[in-house]
């Protein structure tokens, strides 16, 4: 089993920037890439970033592209997402996941470990 539990989330004025941290404990020689997701109310998850856990590989979804930036400490075991220039259409909560084998996704059906989430809040 992975555990994964997110935080950093708030409420910030749009422009602003917000760090969200996920920890990854448990079975942690069994994932291979960790991805954020977010889901705004009435509408589907949505692809934010992931990174690859050994190398680094990054990706990022278009709405987060030139904004948000996917790191990792593997001696804390943990993923952050820095988040800058937000605006109000960002605000969702915000969900890390853990996906075992080798490829990398953006489809969130591909993880098989999801933290609880975080809300993320952005006022105009």
């Amino acid at each position: 089993q992975v555990q994964l539990v997110e935080s950093g989330g708030g409420l910030v004025q749009a422009g602003g920037s917000l760090r969200l941290s996920c920890v990854v404990s448990g079975r942690t020689n069994s994932w291979y890439v960790i991805g954020w997701f977010r889901q705004a109310p009435g509408k589907e998850r949505e692809f934010v970033a992931l990174i690859r856990w050994s190398g680094g590989t990054t990706s990022y979804g278009d709405s987060a592209k030139g904004r948000f930036t996917i790191s990792r400490d593997n001696a804390k075991n943990i993923v952050d997402l820095q988040m800058h220039s937000l605006k109000p259409e960002d605000t969702a909560v915000y969900y890390c996941a853990a996906k075992t084998g080798l490829g990398l996704s953006a489809r969130d059906y591909d993880y098989n470990y999801w933290g609880q989430g975080t809300q993320v809040t952005v006022s105009s």
